[in-house]
């Protein structure tokens, strides 16, 4: 059967594959319909993430449909539709049994450590399954992204009074701030792209939105929207080395920094400016499966609206054509969803 492979940096290839057969115990044979394209993949593809090996076939944002279960499997039933929470846990480490599954320490991310979903079917453990009668592929396809948004959120826990700050409006900053939003706190974002802050303007009406030129201007914009006090919060999600190395200058004391982006480079700075403000740092990874059920009611009941975030679509066929162009900011890519099937 078809797929797609990351085979080097820089590099998609077409490629056949064995078509995966029955599902065995605990397992599910699914059809992927939908594959969300987000900043793993991307970092993947440049060669610029931690985890992941070559040659891969990507694919971990994924709207299927199930197509046939094996025995001891009751969650989901053939022609569901579904949203894959990819970290394959293993159940017995110290991290799983505190419940803390998404560093597992063995944990293996299909589409990042084992082969994922740009394919034509797999198999995968039912129990990592989420399904919906309401949703449909594009939405769920979306979830795991909104998922790690919401992790990372819980991280940082904004609560009633505090100035919250999300850097970097990507995928991953959007799905922080469908949490942040309904929190009591007060939002706020930044980043160096306008069209995006204009994005988050029009889409989410948040009008405390801080452009990012480097020149020092945008602290004196925070304390103009502070109130001189800094954010209680503040969650990185653009994987840069630059900006998670400064984002302690605008820290408020006793307040927290959570990164959520990931950098293969060292992130440094002067140990007061973390001191002086009593800051905790903290890092987000991954997501809970709770955080799957939670954001599917979600979507469901209107309250996350997904259809604005994707600005990009192609085929199967066109992936290798079109690829290059969603690592480029400038295209006005946000989200782009490659139909699979």
């Amino acid at each position: 059967m078809r797929a797609i492979q990351i085979s080097e940096p820089k590099t998609l290839k077409r490629i056949e594959i064995d078509a995966p057969g029955d599902p065995g115990p605990g397992q599910a044979l699914v059809r992927t319909h939908r594959m969300g394209v987000c900043g793993t993949d991307i970092s993947c593809y440049l060669g610029k993430f931690p985890f992941f090996d070559f040659p891969r076939i990507p694919g971990h944002e994924l709207g299927v449909e199930v197509l046939a279960v094996g025995e001891a499997v009751s969650n989901v039933s053939p022609g569901d539709r579904c949203s894959i929470e990819p970290y394959m846990n293993c159940g017995s480490c110290y991290a799983c049994r505190r419940g803390a599954t998404n560093c597992c320490q063995h944990l293996k991310v299909i589409g990042v450590m084992t082969d994922g979903g740009l394919c034509e079917s797999f198999l995968v453990r039912a129990d990592k399954l989420h399904p919906s009668a309401k949703l449909n592929f594009d939405q769920l396809a979306l979830v795991e992204t909104l998922a790690i948004g919401c992790h990372a959120n819980d991280r940082g826990a904004p609560g009633d009074g505090d100035h919250a700050l999300i850097i970097g409006m990507g995928p991953i900053g959007l799905a922080t701030l469908e949490f942040a939003r309904l929190t009591d706190a007060t939002v706020h974002v930044m980043d160096m792209n306008p069209a995006r802050l204009e994005f988050v303007r029009r889409t989410y009406g948040i009008e405390n939105t801080i452009p990012f030129c480097g020149d020092g201007s945008e602290l004196e914009r925070m304390k103009e929207l502070t109130g001189g006090d800094l954010f209680q919060v503040i969650i990185d999600a653009t994987g840069n080395k630059h900006s998670m190395s400064g984002a302690l200058q605008y820290i408020a004391p006793t307040g927290s920094l959570v990164y959520v982006g990931i950098t293969t480079e060292e992130v440094t700075f002067k140990h007061p400016t973390m001191h002086r403000p009593e800051a905790s740092i903290l890092a987000s990874r991954n997501a809970l499966p709770p955080d799957f059920t939670r954001i599917i009611q979600l979507i469901e009941d209107g309250t996350i609206n997904t259809d604005p975030w994707i600005t990009h679509r192609t085929g199967f066929d066109s992936v290798l054509d079109d690829f290059e162009s969603f690592t480029q900011p400038e295209t006005g890519v946000i989200k782009a969803i490659i139909e699979v099937t």
